[in-house]
C-alpha cells in the first residue's frame, strides 16, 4: 500500500493529529490495507512529545495516537521512504523542494490536494493563532478529503 509522510514545522501539533485522524480515516474508509502514515518536521529536534493541548484535542477526537507521539525532523532517507508527502505550509513545500530535490513531485500542500486551492494551515505556535480552529480545520480537511489523498497517493506509488 502506500505510504504518506505528513509534514509541519516542529512535528508537535499540525503534522502528529493530521497523521493520526488520517490513519484513522484509512482504517475505516480500507480496513484490509496496509496504509503506513507517519509525521515529521522540517525544522524540529527528535524525541520531544506531542503538546499537552493537541493530545487533548486528539483525545476529544476520539483519537489516543498521540500519547506516545515523539518528533523526528525530516531528511533524505526518510523523504525517500514515503510515496506522498503532505505538508501545511507553501514555506515547508518551498524548503523541502530546495533541500531535497529527489522529493519534488511527491510534495503537496494538504490544502491544495483536498481543496484544490494553495492556502497554509497555521501553525498554532504563533501568537494569534488558535489551536482549536486549526484542529478542527485538520479535521475537516482529511474528513473531506480522504479520498483525493488516496488517489494522489496511489498514483504516486504506481498503483492506479
Amino acid at each position: 500500500m502506500p505510504s504518506i509522510l505528513i509534514i509541519c514545522t516542529a512535528n508537535q501539533f499540525r503534522s502528529p493529529l493530521a497523521a493520526a485522524l488520517l490513519s484513522r480515516q484509512l482504517e475505516l474508509d480500507h480496513p484490509n490495507s496496509a496504509w503506513r502514515v507517519e509525521s515529521a518536521g522540517t525544522w524540529t529536534k527528535p524525541g520531544f512529545p506531542a503538546t499537552s493541548f493537541v493530545t487533548h484535542i486528539a483525545r476529544d477526537f476520539g483519537l489516543s495516537d498521540l500519547e506516545t507521539h515523539r518528533t523526528r525532523q525530516v531528511d533524505q532517507a526518510l523523504l525517500s521512504s514515503f510515496d506522498l508527502c503532505i505538508v501545511m505550509e507553501a514555506g515547508h513545500k518551498e524548503a523541502l523542494d530546495n533541500e531535497f530535490p529527489s522529493a519534488r513531485g511527491r510534495v503537496y500542500l494538504l490544502s491544495t490536494i483536498v481543496e484544490g486551492v494553495p492556502y497554509d494551515i497555521p501553525d498554532p505556535a504563533r501568537p494569534g493563532v488558535d489551536p482549536v480552529e486549526v484542529a478542527h480545520e485538520l479535521k475537516s480537511l482529511i474528513d473531506n478529503g480522504t479520498a483525493r489523498i488516496v488517489r494522489l497517493a496511489q498514483a504516486l506509488a504506481g498503483q492506479n
